[in-house]
């Protein structure tokens, strides 16, 4: 801890030491719950809204948050939002003589993490070291056999030329899915663009299909269209209000934390949609400006935290700029740089966390040029969690059936081993035993592995569908490894989380431990039931092993 807190009793008697029992006791007592948050809150402790920890993190050592502002405090509605922006692509896509009328926007067709191939027209997702575990053509998913033949042997690397574009964030759903949806139709012969010029249809690549839609949804943001539908929207009608958000920043300025929203979206923007989700919440005499020490809009991320921008102090509501040399509290400032978020504060380094939901431009920069603590906003986690849960039983299923798989194979070769021993007159148990015993054993047992394995695949095939009925859970990849987006959060954000309001419940003073990396050799301590029993879908019997198994 940082020495800002003392005990005021400068020698304490052993039975004045509080035992386990004893906080327990104070806690019902005082109305709290077991870990000390006010019952009167109605703050309820579970799993989807816990803070999870990739690198230590101490709260009390923190002097500054940096916020970020979209996907981070304020959430928009994927569907409405993205659905929106989906929209004015596929008009721009339109206009420019794409026939896509029939088209709807799909957010199950892409979530976040996944990676497009331009060259192949494939999306897919791949796991920590870039082994590609599940693809899309189009929008069909593709069959394990028919994904191996096309990856067998290759690991997707991001740094390879321009072949690759990772979707690191919700705003790249509706880009995703309108690319997908265009490789389907052209691959079925149903997109016709005629080239003016020469009176003859167009003919794309997957690369030019995604370029196109990249640029019909730039040109979107651009136009401003999209923002301007949000800004003059209800309150609640696009984003997602949270009554907790106000009262976490608040407890955190309360205890002395300096905080900074750090946005690329610009002035006007800034100050509806900030407005919208945070005032109708606090004290009357509060506004949500107020919350903050500093304001900067257009700061344009990454760049804000690699090189010094131009910074112009915006001195009326209407956004009239004046050049400025250095930042001052209290006000709100266009451009401008992470190294002056420092001087401002006499800050450096880890006593600075900067929260957002972009792993490159948020977390990975701030990270790695400015050695800024980081915090990962997944709003995802929430419903992963819950899927998660949901699919205990099927997940369970799976690995006894592998487990089971593992112990005949096992068996097989030795059985196999100790057979070519016999052959090459060495001593072995296949002595004793007759060599049509030999062969039975071995044909049964292969007979057995193949009958597992038809009963595996279809679990393997729908692992996670709770969540995305495609691509399973944004964490994983295959049945037990990490996604390559979950590698990177674990590399670069030491704490990730689905909303900034969960830091409510932890106080601004909590100390984030990271747990003890699970590693192969690792002894697993927990117990396991005496016998499992489990129903064979289609194989007409029971599964019964002994705890032991695999």
């Amino acid at each position: 801890t940082r020495g800002d807190l003392v005990p005021s009793v400068t020698s304490l008697q052993s039975s004045e030491i509080f035992e386990p029992q004893d906080v327990t006791k104070m806690c019902e007592d005082m109305g709290l719950d077991y870990w000390g948050v006010p019952e009167s809150w109605g703050i309820e402790a579970v799993p989807e809204r816990a803070i999870f920890c990739s690198q230590t993190l101490n709260l009390r050592s923190i002097r500054v948050i940096g916020y970020d502002m979209d996907y981070t405090l304020i959430h928009y509605k994927v569907q409405e939002w993205e659905g929106r922006a989906y929209h004015y692509a596929k008009e721009n896509l339109r206009q420019v003589g794409f026939p896509v009328d029939d088209l709807e926007f799909d957010p199950t067709l892409v979530c976040r993490g996944l990676i497009i191939d331009k060259d192949l027209g494939n999306m897919v997702k791949v796991d920590r070291f870039g082994k590609v575990r599940r693809a899309m053509h189009g929008c069909r998913r593709m069959l394990f056999g028919e994904m191996n033949e096309v990856y067998s042997g290759e690991h997707v690397d991001l740094r390879e030329g321009k072949r690759f574009i990772f979707l690191n964030t919700l705003f790249s759903v509706s880009e995703g899915c309108l690319y997908i949806q265009l490789v389907q139709k052209w691959d079925d012969g149903e997109l016709k663009v005629r080239d003016e010029s020469t009176g003859r249809d167009l003919t794309f690549t997957y690369e030019m299909l995604f370029n196109a839609v990249s640029k019909a949804l730039f040109k979107a943001h651009v136009e401003g269209r999209l923002k301007a539908d949000v800004m003059r929207s209800q309150p609640g009608e696009d984003v997602e209000l949270d009554t907790e958000l106000p009262l976490t920043l608040l407890d955190q300025r309360e205890a002395g934390k300096k905080l900074a929203l750090i946005t690329n979206s610009d002035w006007e923007y800034t100050k509806v949609m900030m407005s919208h989700v945070f005032d109708p919440f606090l004290p009357k005499d509060i506004r949500w400006r107020d919350l903050f020490d500093v304001i900067l809009v257009d700061a344009r991320k990454p760049s804000f935290f690699t090189q010094s921008m131009p910074l112009y102090e915006i001195v009326t509501e209407d956004g009239l700029l004046r050049p400025s040399m250095r930042l001052k509290n209290g006000r709100i400032y266009s451009g401008g740089s992470a190294e002056m978020v420092e001087k401002l504060f006499g800050v450096h380094s880890e006593s600075v966390c900067y929260i957002g939901d972009h792993i490159f431009t948020d977390v990975n920069v701030a990270k790695a040029k400015m050695r800024w603590k980081t915090v990962l906003i997944l709003r995802e986690l929430e419903d992963e969690v819950s899927a998660a849960a949901s699919g205990k039983e099927e997940y369970e299923r799976l690995l006894l059936l592998l487990k089971r798989k593992d112990r005949f194979a096992n068996v097989l070769n030795h059985l196999r081993t100790e057979l070519n021993r016999h052959n090459m007159g060495r001593a072995s148990i296949v002595d004793k035993m007759q060599p049509k015993e030999i062969d039975v054993a071995i044909s049964r047992l292969l007979v057995s592995i193949v009958d597992i394995e038809a009963q595996i695949n279809p679990f393997l095939f729908t692992l996670g569908s709770h969540f995305n009925v495609n691509w399973g859970y944004v964490s994983r990849s295959g049945l037990v490894d990490k996604s390559h987006l979950m590698r990177q959060i674990e590399k670069y954000a030491d704490l990730y989380t689905s909303r900034v309001s969960n830091f409510l419940r932890y106080t601004p003073y909590h100390y984030f431990r990271s747990s003890q990396l699970s590693l192969a050799h690792n002894p697993k301590f927990s117990p396991a039931p005496d016998r499992w029993q489990v129903q064979v879908a289609g194989g007409g019997g029971v599964l019964r092993g002994s705890a032991y198994e695999g």
